[in-house]
């Protein structure tokens, strides 16, 4: 969440970064309900003195009624402002979690996705002797993707991914590991942007897949609840991504600066009810209720972690380069950032079979808005300490980047290419052809 101090010195323009990001909060009215709980607070504190000196003044000998009586009414009174306060936060602490987070001073503002800008084309799409062929065809052609039965056996939106689908995505999971946990090769790819930026590598994680409600809300990714799957019996909710349970890691700790930055990599399944996707992709496994996928996250110093997005974008393009997938590199703008966003950058990739780039990475710079909520701080020169800063960001997204390299690899005998730094790690065939 937004430090409510800065919120108060800035009111107006934390209301119009609200309304950018089709965010629906009154600023007004929280800073009316901090206004009367700081007063509240003001008069509990004036009535604990008085309660303390009538304490006092009473300890050395037997009260007077007159005493008494005046020691009880102030009890009573403390009560019922302590009540009212208690109503008063729990109103304004729910609006002061409303507030998103405010967006960096480069990102566009724009009503949809329409507004997003592209910074830089990587790559020419393919040419093609033929009419190319969407993923889905492919991977049923190949003998690799079987949807129908999966919906025969898990419901619409889920996939079985066989044989050399399966084979891609371990082997994508060992090429990108290769690249995080190598301090050389992140040296080489930080000498490339910012040659300041530590090469510290990324730790490997396989993190849980289930997440409390309240440690969800404090990441401040619980809504929208019905893009959620909820497990009613445990009060626990599915992760939408490894982010969401790499985040709070280091929940309610004072990490010393020495340590930073501190960054992991993270995999698991990810569970997402598309709830708003009704008619979308609904052919494939580009937009399913369950998928793999790998997720960075780091925990910086404030100062550094615009230069740690931008590396972090800088691993996402080593990676989709090294796959040889053509690719946009998109500054998002307002209405389309998540709320806890400060700046976000989508990598969108080409795709043949549907003439168009498709969003495959997103990456995230929340600063402290995350932090805050979880408490996660780190420890200053003498001993000062204040909240770190957090990004996120898509390593592999397993089935967007296997359905990618389908369409970008495909030839015209019906096989696929598989990627030169994929081979190691799929028996050093060059080829997905279709199953005997």
């Amino acid at each position: 969440m937004l430090d409510l101090k800065y919120i108060r010195e800035h009111a107006d323009e934390v209301q119009n970064a609200a309304r950018a990001k089709g965010v629906d909060v009154d600023i007004a009215e929280l800073m009316r309900l901090d206004g009367e709980r700081r007063e509240l607070q003001r008069e509990i504190d004036e009535l604990g003195k008085k309660r303390n000196e009538l304490a006092k003044a009473n300890s050395g000998g037997r009260p007077s009624p007159e005493a008494i009586q005046e020691g009880k009414a102030v009890k009573e009174k403390i009560q019922d402002l302590e009540k009212r306060h208690r109503e008063i936060d729990e109103h304004a602490t729910a609006l002061h979690r409303k507030v998103p987070n405010m967006p960096s001073e480069d990102t566009p503002v724009g009503k949809d996705e329409s507004g997003n800008v592209t910074l830089r084309t990587w790559g020419t799409p393919p040419a093609f002797s033929f009419a190319p062929k969407e993923h889905w065809e492919l991977g049923k052609a190949l003998g690799i993707i079987d949807t129908e039965r999966a919906a025969e056996i898990s419901g619409s939106r889920f996939a079985y991914l066989l044989g050399d689908a399966a084979l891609l995505e371990f082997a994508l999971i060992h090429y990108v590991l290769s690249i995080v946990t190598n301090e050389d090769a992140l040296k080489e790819i930080a000498a490339g942007s910012n040659p300041t930026v530590s090469s510290a590598p990324f730790i490997p994680v396989i993190p849980p897949v289930f997440i409390k409600p309240d440690v969800m809300e404090q990441m401040a990714r619980l809504e929208p609840k019905d893009e959620r799957y909820h497990i009613p019996s445990d009060d626990l909710y599915l992760v939408g991504s490894a982010e969401h349970t790499l985040g709070p890691l280091h929940r309610d700790e004072t990490l010393e600066e020495r340590t930073l930055p501190r960054r992991y990599i993270g995999f698991s399944p990810a569970f997402r009810r598309e709830a708003g996707s009704y008619g979308k992709d609904i052919h494939g496994i580009l937009r399913l209720h369950q998928f793999d996928k790998l997720e960075m996250e780091s925990f910086t110093t404030p100062e550094t972690s615009g230069a740690e997005q931008d590396f972090i974008v800088a691993i996402q393009e080593r990676i989709v380069q090294g796959l040889g997938l053509p690719y946009h590199v998109v500054l998002k703008c307002t209405a389309d950032q998540g709320d806890p966003d400060a700046r976000a950058i989508d990598i969108e990739t080409w795709f043949p079979g549907q003439n168009r780039y498709r969003e495959t990475h997103t990456s995230d710079l929340v600063t402290d808005y995350q932090a805050r909520r979880l408490r996660t701080k780190v420890r200053r020169g003498a001993g000062d300490s204040e909240y770190v800063h957090m990004n996120d960001a898509t390593a592999v997204a397993m089935g967007r980047i296997i359905a990618a390299i389908l369409e970008n690899g495909q030839q015209e005998d019906g096989s696929v290419a598989i990627p030169e730094v994929l081979r190691p790690f799929i028996g050093n065939r060059d080829r997905i052809v279709p199953r005997a």
